[in-house]
């Protein structure tokens, strides 16, 4: 594949990677943890948390992107006072696609988790914290297991919206070739090139296939841990 892409489309293809990678392990703990309490808790609040949760899936991806820019650039409320205290810069970085990216596909992780949390009968757990366990104790040895599927299922969902993340990404790192162009704005910068349809349609062909890749990984994975479950 380096021979078939140049240096410029490898490099965001390489960066692609790494920013749904990184989205996906970063936000994979709290997506567990949302999910959870969406699913088996009532709390004050909980449909506001559940509106929030869905809100990048509402609305338009700029508007994510700038609101990021705002809370997260080198002025903003957040950003300032990780970029003072700790050197952390999320604008214009890579490490900015990696956060934009992480929230668009958020939405998406928790719903595949808290459906296979949903789908585990609450007797069950019941059971086993009658006979003493609490409650950390029977999330780790009796819901994990079971809604391991839902997990993978939800991480893969995630990663693969994490390579295709482009309005967000875009409004709040910029397209920097090399820093912050992904897959999706190297494809954009290329079409807006007189002569650049063919590397346009390099890059469309690799994410379609790291696209039908995760689908298919998350398919085989998600069959085979239901049947070890189901085994055991």
């Amino acid at each position: 594949m380096t021979d078939w892409l140049s240096p410029d489309e490898w490099r965001a293809v390489v960066l692609s990677l790494r920013v749904s990678l990184w989205a996906t392990l970063a936000s994979l703990p709290l997506g567990v943890l949302v999910a959870h309490l969406l699913a088996r808790r009532q709390f004050p609040g909980k449909q506001l948390l559940n509106g929030l949760v869905h809100l990048p899936l509402i609305l338009p991806p700029v508007v994510t992107g700038y609101l990021l820019l705002l809370t997260f650039g080198r002025k903003g409320p957040v950003g300032g006072i990780l970029d003072q205290w700790f050197g952390i810069v999320f604008a214009f970085r890579w490490t900015g696609a990696a956060l934009a990216a992480a929230i668009m596909a958020f939405p998406l992780m928790v719903r595949a988790i808290r459906l296979a949390i949903e789908a585990v009968d609450p007797k069950l757990e019941q059971a086993a914290a009658t006979l003493g366990a609490s409650r950390p104790w029977v999330f780790a040895t009796v819901t994990l297991p079971l809604i391991l599927p839902g997990i993978i299922a939800g991480a893969i969902l995630a990663f693969a919206k994490a390579m295709g993340e482009f309005g967000a990404t875009i409004t709040f790192v910029s397209n920097i070739p090399g820093q912050t162009q992904t897959l999706p704005s190297a494809i954009y910068a290329f079409l807006q090139v007189p002569g650049g349809e063919t590397q346009a349609m390099r890059l469309v062909l690799v994410a379609i296939a790291v696209a039908m890749t995760a689908l298919l990984l998350s398919e085989w994975v998600s069959r085979a841990v239901a049947r070890r479950i189901a085994g055991q």
